[in-house]
């Protein structure tokens, strides 16, 4: 039976998701964030990737179901379409335009500010649970030993501050984590940080949608590559509209003006990004963001760890966002804190942080092996990166003709399948049979069918 009380930092997905998991477990979950929550959905201070263009992985879309069951159906009540990620969608990877097939992996259309509505909504109208927005966490408190965390102390925008005692605490503070400093101040060791500094400039802008855009398709991507680090994503979302990111890396930085959007979309490998640039009409003005490394912190590699304390989301690991990886990431650490907390282990800590850095390790190794084909980006390029990115190249010139090879790709960019499933006998022997030549000169475009 559920008993006790947890507390939550940061009210955004990943600690909406993590408040749903904790209701397993115990009957008070009290979320705290320092924004004053937005009653529709719109952007806030706290999130400032929000505005940009957001995407919910296949399997990201499964363990929001699991987590929240109903919820693909309020999205779609909400006027949130559903997208085939292999049949509705342009595809050209380093260059190459991939062959088209109906699939099962089905992502949604959302923006984040929606997204974050629809479960805070689902979230806030559990039982036992409670929102405290407008508040700023100032640190934690502990048992005289400093061995438990036993609650935080809070500072309301409005009122004295106080101090909220909890048995279980969770730091959901995003890419702004204070978990290092407050544990340091506690007399804990760091924990080893893996960073990848990656340079990534974004711009994001929404049009409205019209039947011809992309082709009739509901979204376009196109990636950055050695010697052109510039990339761009459509998708389409709630409401009639597109929303359209273009990136780039190392310097090489999107504008933020209709003209110069296009001109910088002239040159990617999706003609479809361009024209839609210059015949949709504007739905809002673009946003611009940085994100200068991926982060992650090894708690899993701790001797000494506070009892009472957990870490999650991108405030354990922050991906590059232009894999999409961070909200299903999330998800997944939820299901897995939801079958822990049943079980009331006495090492929560240790359990919890072994089994995310096993959930880690999928996507972690696919944004930062990509990254590490360009040459600006610091790190050891071992044999396996080398063998795998060399590999990966001529399964996109093979995937030009066929759809298996689309289909089994885009299975683990989705993580629904391991990274290692690319290398599986008969996805290896397709390969071989259909990529002759040089995997480096950019396939003429196919017709999908």
């Amino acid at each position: 039976m559920a008993s006790g009380s947890a507390v939550v930092i940061g009210a955004s997905v990943g600690g909406l998701l993590v408040a749903r998991a904790l209701t397993e477990a115990y009957d008070r979950v009290t979320l705290v964030d320092r924004d004053a929550l937005p009653e529709r959905a719109a952007s806030r201070r706290g999130v400032p990737q929000g505005r940009q263009l957001h995407v919910l992985l296949a399997r990201g879309r499964q363990a929001f179901e699991e987590l929240l069951p109903g919820i693909c159906a309020e999205l779609t009540a909400n006027g949130v379409p559903s997208v085939d990620l292999h049949e509705q969608v342009h595809w050209y990877n380093d260059g190459h335009r991939m062959r088209r097939a109906p699939s099962p992996l089905l992502g949604f259309g959302v923006s984040r500010p929606l997204l974050e509505q629809v479960v805070r909504q689902r979230v806030a109208a559990l039982p036992g649970v409670r929102i405290l927005p407008g508040c700023e966490v100032a640190g934690l408190t502990t048992t005289a030993d400093r061995r438990r965390v036993t609650g935080v102390r809070l500072c309301p925008r409005d009122g004295e501050p106080r101090t909220l005692d909890a048995d279980l605490v969770i730091d959901a503070g995003g890419r702004g984590t204070r978990s290092p400093v407050w544990l340091a101040e506690l007399g804990y060791r760091p924990a080893p940080e893996e960073r990848v500094p990656v340079g990534v400039t974004y711009v994001t802008r929404t049009y409205r949608r019209e039947p011809h855009h992309l082709e009739g398709l509901l979204g376009a991507l196109t990636n950055a590559v050695p010697g052109q680090p510039r990339g761009g994503i459509v998708a389409v979302q709630e409401q009639d509209r597109f929303a359209v990111a273009l990136s780039g890396m190392f310097g090489e930085e999107p504008p933020a003006d209709d003209e110069g959007m296009a001109a910088f979309a002239d040159r990617l490998a999706a003609p479809q990004i361009a024209d839609l640039l210059r015949t949709a009409q504007p739905a809002g003005p673009p946003v611009t963001m940085r994100f200068p490394a991926s982060v992650r912190r090894r708690y899993e590699r701790l001797r000494r760890f506070p009892a009472g304390y957990l870490v999650v989301a991108d405030a354990l690991c922050s991906f590059n966002p232009v894999y999409g990886q961070g909200m299903t990431v999330a998800a997944l650490e939820a299901l897995l804190l939801c079958r822990l907390v049943r079980r009331r282990p006495a090492g929560l800590a240790r359990g919890f942080f072994r089994g995310a850095a096993r959930l880690i390790d999928g996507p972690w190794s696919i944004a930062v092996g990509t990254d590490l084909r360009f040459p600006e980006v610091p790190g050891r390029r071992s044999a396996r990166v080398r063998l795998v990115n060399a590999y990966v190249a001529r399964l996109h010139v093979a995937a030009t003709r066929d759809a298996a090879l689309g289909a089994a790709f885009l299975r683990v960019l989705n993580l629904v399948d391991p990274p290692a499933r690319l290398l599986a006998p008969p996805v290896l022997l397709r390969v071989l049979r259909g990529a002759p030549g040089s995997a480096r000169r950019p396939a003429a475009p196919v017709s999908a069918g």
